[in-house]
């Protein structure tokens, strides 16, 4: 398995290495991605190789392999330690007003004319502007994952949707996109803080908040959710760090 995990069960796991392309994080940069055979992983496969840094997106589990870069770290928060600081109390304390629903992971109309809104907004030239109704679905679900979609909503509009994938031993945040109007309320931030209290109440032991580079400003925020530990040449550390 190339070295990319040592696990009993994850030896003879087939990696795909992708062709080199343009960095989503670092300007300039290349990269490139280890990639599951998506004949072989299950919910359990995906929990176990969670613990080695991967990350789901549609059917495919992957993790970064670059050439001569070690940026894009994986990032989990042991849910029974967290305290949120004072912005993120803030934060939870304005989204109260929020009604939250668990919804199973198919197509709804609605959810993709916001995943649209949020792309033109957030990500602009990200190769994610002309997402068919197809492209979406398959970017958010998968043939044999655990994944629910919670629908962040006032009153009959929806401000955001949160894609979690439940683990065996965690919930992770695949992907979450709101509407791009409402900056006041730090839809991204309350969306990770509800996780977590989800996360706590079914019993669970992390969220894994995805990968985090240190050079990219969109993902400076995934730090700020103290304490948390980075996977780093082959093991998950805890840095120590200030609170903000």
């Amino acid at each position: 398995m190339m070295n990319a995990c040592r696990s009993e069960g994850l030896q003879s796991l087939r990696l795909f290495i992708t062709a080199e392309h343009a960095c989503n994080y670092l300007p300039g940069k290349q990269a490139r991605n280890l990639v599951v055979d998506p004949k072989a992983v299950n919910a359990l496969v995906y929990t176990q190789l969670a613990h080695f840094g991967f990350r789901r997106s549609g059917n495919h589990v992957y993790r970064p392999h670059c050439v001569g870069c070690t940026e894009c770290l994986s990032l989990r928060m042991p849910v029974a330690d967290f305290t949120p600081n004072r912005s993120q109390r803030r934060t939870w304390q304005r989204n109260q007003d929020l009604n939250v629903r668990c919804l199973e992971p198919r197509f709804r109309l609605d959810h993709y004319r916001l995943f649209e809104r949020y792309l033109k907004s957030r990500h602009p030239g990200g190769g994610m502007d002309d997402t068919s109704y197809d492209d979406y679905l398959a970017f958010i679900t998968s043939a044999w994952s655990d994944t629910r979609l919670y629908e962040f909503r006032l009153d009959r509009r929806t401000l955001a949707v949160a894609v979690v994938d439940r683990l065996g031993d965690g919930l992770s945040a695949v992907y979450t996109f709101f509407e791009p109007g409402e900056i006041s309320r730090s839809l991204g931030t309350y969306a990770i803080l509800w996780q977590i209290a989800e996360a706590r109440r079914q019993n669970l032991t992390w969220v894994y908040l995805g990968y985090w580079v240190q050079d990219c400003q969109k993902m400076a925020y995934k730090v700020n959710f103290q304490p948390h530990q980075i996977f780093s040449s082959g093991q998950w550390l805890t840095p120590t760090e200030e609170r903000p």
